[in-house]
């Protein structure tokens, strides 16, 4: 077996299907592109038909292994009918990824709770409720891996971004509660936490101050690119590399929470 045979044998997905919620966004499309590469079937899931259309197409230079539907997480009925849509043109889905998120910048006092509940329903019943509807089909199947995306901010405090923060230190709370409960199920579920990834749903937050501060506070001195998150995200999802991991949540934030601690 060659070096590039073993890494696939390791690495790969082939002959898998994988959901892609949130996948026609920045680090959602990372994700869908190192998925699909892996050898996966990728069905990329987004509220946008546009957007969707945008991500497939460029998805389409790497094979013809990608479809798409629209989903709205904070609906149940969307969340069940994505999964029937992935099971009636492959007949099975072996990956879920919840990428779909969103944010909202203000203090603590300033904020609303019509923003409060609609950064919960997005970020983290969504999460909830993808979860629920994919691993009845997972059991039935015989087993699954799910992969979600917390945040550095499951963790920490930032300033501005409590909301957020919160429904991410959910996510990664679920996703152990989770893992222990089908852990001997075949169902593996872990969460990556991203550092700072400049993307749509944060841009607006990154003023100048913001920024400064964020690259000194990380010791590789720079934002994440998306690509920076394949490795990690094949590594979970893998049944042969990953095939002992579930219930972690993994830091890819260039050292910025080693840096808190």
């Amino acid at each position: 077996m060659t070096t590039a045979e073993y890494l696939e044998d390791l690495f790969g997905l082939h002959g898998q299907v994988a959901v892609v919620i949130g996948g026609a966004g920045e680090l959602g499309g990372a994700l869908c592109e190192g998925i699909m590469r892996a050898g996966a079937h990728v069905v990329v899931a987004d509220l946008s038909e546009e957007a969707c259309q945008r991500r497939v197409e460029k998805l389409k230079q790497f094979g013809d292994r990608v479809s798409y539907c629209l989903v709205d997480v904070t609906n149940r009925r969307s969340i069940e009918a994505l999964l029937d849509f992935a099971l009636k043109i492959k007949g099975r889905v072996e990956i879920l990824v919840n990428c779909a998120g969103i944010n909202a910048g203000s203090s603590f006092l300033d904020a609303s709770p019509e923003m409060w509940d609609k950064i919960m329903a997005v970020n983290l019943k969504g999460v909830f409720e993808a979860c629920q509807v994919f691993i009845r089909h997972m059991l039935a199947a015989g087993g699954g891996s799910i992969l979600n995306i917390g945040s550095v901010t499951s963790f920490l405090p930032l300033s501005k971004v409590f909301a957020y923060a919160a429904s991410k230190a959910g996510v990664v709370n679920l996703t152990k509660n989770i893992a222990n409960e089908f852990g001997d199920k075949g169902i593996r579920v872990n969460a990556i936490c991203p550092g700072f990834f400049p993307a749509e749903q944060n841009r607006k937050l990154l003023d100048e101050e913001r920024v400064r501060n964020i690259i000194s506070g990380t010791p590789m001195h720079r934002f994440g690119e998306p690509h920076e998150l394949i490795g990690t995200a094949l590594l979970l999802l893998s049944p042969k590399a990953g095939s002992y991991i579930t219930g972690a949540a993994f830091y890819v934030d260039g050292g910025f929470t080693a840096a808190w601690f």
